[in-house]
C-alpha cells in the first residue's frame, strides 16, 4: 500500500505524541533529555489538534510520522505572521526515514496552505543541527530568513532556531 497523508485521528494522538517525542530524543534535539520542558509539548498532540491541523503519514496501517500545520497564527504558532501558515513538530519514525515520509508531510502542508484563501507563505523554525531537514526544506523551495531567527530560551545561546519561508 502507498504512503498516505491524512488528518490524525484522536485515537492516534498518544502514539503520534510518543513517536514525535522519541524522534526528538533520539536525535539529541532536546537539551535536557527526558526532563526537557519541551517534551510535554511534543507529546501533546491533542492540544495541537485543538488549535491547528495535525497530519499523519501512514502505510499499511502503520503510523510513520506526523506534522502540525498552523493555518494562520493562533496559540500554537511560533513565528507565523498575517497570511502565513506555520509547520511545527515534523517527526518521522527512525525506521521510516529515507523513504520520503518527511517530504510528503511537508508537501501536504504546503498544498493545504496554497488551497487556503489569503495564505501568502509557509514558515517554520528548525534547530541548527537538523541538516537533513534543512536540505529537504531547501529542495522544496524554502529559503532561509535569518532576520527571523529566534531563541525560545534566551539564556541558552546555542538554542537559536533557524527560520525558513516558502512564498506561495
Amino acid at each position: 500500500m502507498d504512503l498516505r497523508i491524512r488528518e490524525a485521528e484522536p485515537t492516534e494522538y498518544a502514539a503520534l505524541g510518543d513517536l514525535t517525542a522519541r524522534a526528538y530524543l533520539d536525535d539529541g534535539l532536546l537539551d535536557f533529555g527526558g526532563g526537557d520542558p519541551y517534551l510535554p509539548v511534543l507529546k501533546d498532540v491533542a492540544g495541537r489538534a485543538a488549535a491547528a491541523e495535525v497530519l499523519v503519514a501512514v502505510r499499511d496501517g502503520a503510523l510513520l510520522g506526523g506534522v502540525t500545520l498552523v493555518p494562520d497564527g493562533g496559540p500554537v504558532a511560533d513565528i507565523a505572521g498575517p497570511g502565513e501558515a506555520e509547520v511545527r513538530a515534523l517527526a518521522v519514525a527512525r525506521e521510516s526515514r529515507g523513504q520520503g515520509v518527511g517530504e510528503a508531510l511537508v508537501r501536504a502542508c504546503v498544498d493545504r496552505a496554497r488551497a487556503a484563501e489569503g495564505r501568502t507563505a509557509v514558515v517554520l523554525s528548525s534547530r541548527r543541527s537538523m541538516h537533513a531537514a534543512h536540505r529537504l526544506y531547501e529542495r522544496l523551495g524554502f529559503v532561509r530568513t535569518p532576520e527571523r531567527d529566534w531563541n525560545p530560551v534566551p539564556h541558552l545561546d546555542d538554542l537559536t532556531l533557524l527560520t525558513y519561508r516558502l512564498t506561495l
